[in-house]
């Protein structure tokens, strides 16, 4: 891409794994961002040796040998996945209009950077699309021959947006969740029972602080006020933070250390500005949907009396 030039800036959220930060760290450099953002959390007291692991994870950042300004936002102690990313995109949010984010494990595809750039220009104004995501799971199926199509669901493994989108919809703690449920709105915002079973499960276990994450609420907060993602359709981004180590990622699964594709140039943008209800139903039937039986033994359970019962 000899004639693209990064202008946007680029968020990085780091913590513990020094090995996947330098490998995705290596292609920010190639992309050589004007200004690089950087979020860490504070090593856990309980894990011996991980001082020494966010230390040299940290040390990578000074590596920088391009022109550009290095903003770090370090916690001293250990925030958890929830309070530490959500609280660092917020003061991202607050340094910087638009950016493209990367986590430690989310290694981009060069075209990843100006396909972002791109379509954070395109979409600045337009308040309909609340995020541009760098994930394809759709191994290789398309409707058309358009670079990207539009979808109800927030990719974030690799992503971008704008300060009006995050500091509008976002809400760590999910505090209109009670009208939400109370109304069965969330019916309205799927295209499919399987879709409004599994968000109103993690929406509920969000709310109730049952699952250390930061993501599904930038999901539900899109949904809130009708926004919906951009998405490629070829796959920018390989989670390699799969396994041993990770946070929330710790089993098999074949979105692991996915292919890297290139986005072709120019852009084919989409006629019209939808959510695709047929790609959205494609991945949610296979990656949403709670297996067979698994569905089975939790019928036979609620059939079972409870000792309160007897």
């Amino acid at each position: 891409m000899p004639d693209f030039k990064l202008t946007t800036p680029v968020a990085f959220i780091i913590f513990n794994r020094p090995e996947k930060t330098e490998r995705v760290f290596a292609e920010i450099a190639k992309a050589k961002p004007p200004k690089l953002l950087v979020v860490g959390d504070g090593a856990r007291t309980n894990r011996e040796g991980e001082p020494a692991k966010v230390a040299s994870t940290r040390a990578i950042i000074d590596r920088v040998d391009w022109p550009c300004e290095v903003l770090t936002n370090f916690s001293e102690i250990n925030l958890g996945c929830k309070d530490r990313v959500s609280s660092g995109l917020d003061w991202v949010f607050e340094q910087v209009e638009e950016v493209i984010i990367l986590e430690d494990d989310c290694l981009p595809h060069p075209t990843f950077f100006r396909f972002c750039q791109e379509l954070l220009e395109k979409y600045r104004e337009d308040l309909r699309v609340g995020m541009i995501s760098g994930d394809n799971f759709q191994f290789g199926h398309t409707l058309n021959d358009d670079s990207y199509y539009f979808s109800n669901f927030n990719h974030i493994w690799g992503w971008a947006s704008w300060r009006s989108r995050w500091q509008n919809d976002y809400e760590v703690d999910l505090k209109h969740w009670p009208m939400i449920r109370k109304e069965k709105r969330f019916n309205d915002w799927y295209g499919s029972k399987t879709e409004q079973d599994f968000f109103a499960n993690i929406f509920e276990k969000v709310y109730q602080g049952k699952i250390d994450t930061w993501d599904y609420q930038w999901n539900f907060g899109s949904r809130l006020n009708g926004r919906i993602a951009a998405m490629p359709n070829v796959n920018l981004i390989s989670n390699i933070g799969f396994g041993a180590g990770a946070t929330h990622t710790t089993g098999g699964s074949i979105l692991a250390d996915m292919l890297l594709e290139e986005m072709a140039f120019p852009l084919q943008h989409p006629k019209a500005v939808f959510s695709s209800i047929t790609l959205d139903k494609r991945f949610s039937n296979r990656f949403l949907k709670t297996p067979l039986h698994i569905r089975i033994k939790d019928k036979l359970f609620k059939l079972i009396p409870t000792k309160d019962q007897l």
